[in-house]
């Protein structure tokens, strides 16, 4: 029932947006996934957590996690140019139990937990099993990830490096591990695409976001559904 009703609510914002971004909404909910989820640990750059956002959207990313146990999530628009608009955002804000709050949460939905370190018996991107949805974990550059992740985590995963310089930029290293697990997305045979069901409820999220009033549409077409149908 709920996938019907999400059929005709998408129906009827259709008839609002312009057909450009009909076809554009379509499109790239077939590429977005959720098989592979970020999660960022105390990040205190607004400028990294601006442009990490950035590159979820860029590469189809959904989900984006943030543990705020000592410092707070706050993004530069020049730098996430709105790509704050099409992501989900999730964020753990406990002081005492944020990190194990967002930790539990995605092991629930079914996740592996990726830390990222130079662990000595780290995967890199082309060897880490992809078979379940991985959530990969980032600290800040000065310190990295908390121990209490490092201990707890499924997987470590480390960036291969050939210079003097021990650490990338965090934004950085975010892009180069996505850039690669999305190829191997698509050159594999995982289904990591997002249901029919889902692309349709994510288009209607994204078009309550860029209509003024678009919470209020939702609601007055949900009604409308609901008593076309009884």
């Amino acid at each position: 029932m709920i996938g019907e009703e999400n059929t005709y609510v998408l129906e009827q914002f259709r008839e609002i947006l312009t057909p450009h971004k009909v076809e554009l909404f379509k499109r790239i909910a077939e590429d977005r996934t959720r098989h592979i989820s970020i999660a960022l640990e105390d990040l205190f750059h607004e400028h990294n957590a601006s442009a990490v956002i950035r590159s979820c959207d860029c590469f189809g990313i959904q989900d984006l996690y943030t543990i705020e146990d000592k410092n707070k999530y706050v993004l530069q628009r020049n730098i996430a140019l709105g790509s704050g608009r099409w992501i989900d955002l999730h964020r753990f804000t406990n002081k005492e139990t944020a990190s194990s709050d967002c930790i539990n949460h995605l092991r629930a939905q079914g996740y592996k937990i990726v830390a990222t370190s130079p662990h000595a018996n780290a995967y890199t991107a082309e060897t880490l099993p992809l078979e379940a949805p991985v959530a990969l974990f980032f600290g800040t550059e000065r310190r990295g990830l908390s121990d209490e992740i490092l201990s707890i985590a499924d997987y470590h995963l480390a960036i291969p490096m050939y210079g003097f310089t021990e650490s990338l930029n965090l934004s950085v290293s975010v892009a180069i591990v996505l850039q690669s697990l999305r190829n191997r997305l698509h050159q594999g045979s995982i289904d990591w695409k997002l249901s029919p069901e889902a692309q349709n409820a994510l288009q209607i999220v994204w078009s309550t976001r860029i209509l003024n009033g678009g919470e209020a549409l939702e609601k007055q077409f949900r009604t409308t559904y609901f008593e076309k149908e009884f």
